[in-house]
């Protein structure tokens, strides 16, 4: 019998991706505020925060591919392919799987998006990757649901650890994103300031010389 065809290998592969793929969203959404905030993580030069937040992000998406990948090769439940694409389409426990594959398109959004972020408008690039904080919480549910390690015991601990530490980064995060004005809006504020400290009627000229 072959090693890919050991139901119990695939099962444990499984388990264990899809656990320390949470893990990986979890620092993956604290870096990218640390990111955001411009962070400097002891240790590493002034871009290594970026590039550990990259890193990790590229490491949790691979882990997820071989989570969708053994679930879909294990003959023990009933997934295909086009359920690791399709929400709620799945034969077996199609409402909690249907969570896991929204997780999962919208993580190939996400990375996508980052690999053409070059050739992406700033804004169509960034409100693409603010829809990267659902990642965690589709995630957990779809663990809680579709399978049986997150229900109690030390992963669950671990899991609501994490859970703690998104919604803190997540909730810096939107508190920083409200806090900053657009560069518009900044200028606009400014010239509406240099416009009141001017004399009432006059306005400033400039002459040929």
């Amino acid at each position: 019998m072959s090693v890919l065809s050991d139901g119990a290998f695939l099962w444990y592969l499984n388990r264990a991706t899809g656990l320390v793929s949470l893990l990986l969203m979890t620092m993956t959404t604290v870096l990218g505020v640390l990111v955001q905030r411009q962070v400097r993580l002891p240790g590493l030069p002034r871009s290594g925060t970026v590039r550990l937040h990259r890193d990790v992000s590229l490491v949790s998406a691979v882990l997820l591919v071989v989570h969708v990948v053994s679930a879909v090769v294990d003959g023990y439940v009933s997934i295909g392919w086009l359920d690791a694409v399709v929400p709620f389409v799945a034969g077996y426990e199609s409402f909690w799987v249907g969570l896991g594959t929204l997780a999962v398109d919208l993580t190939a959004l996400v990375v996508g998006t980052s690999l053409l972020r070059g050739r992406l408008p700033v804004r169509v690039w960034r409100g693409v990757h603010w829809t990267s904080y659902a990642l965690w919480p589709l995630a957990f549910v779809h663990g809680l649901g579709a399978g049986t390690d997150l229900g109690s015991g030390w992963v669950l601990v671990g899991a609501l650890a994490c859970g703690v530490a998104v919604a803190v980064a997540t909730a810096v995060a939107v508190a920083g994103r409200l806090r900053s004005r657009p560069a518009p809006d900044r200028a606009a504020a400014a010239l509406s300031r240099t416009r009141a400290d001017l004399p009432t009627g006059r306005v400033p000229a400039f002459r040929n010389r």
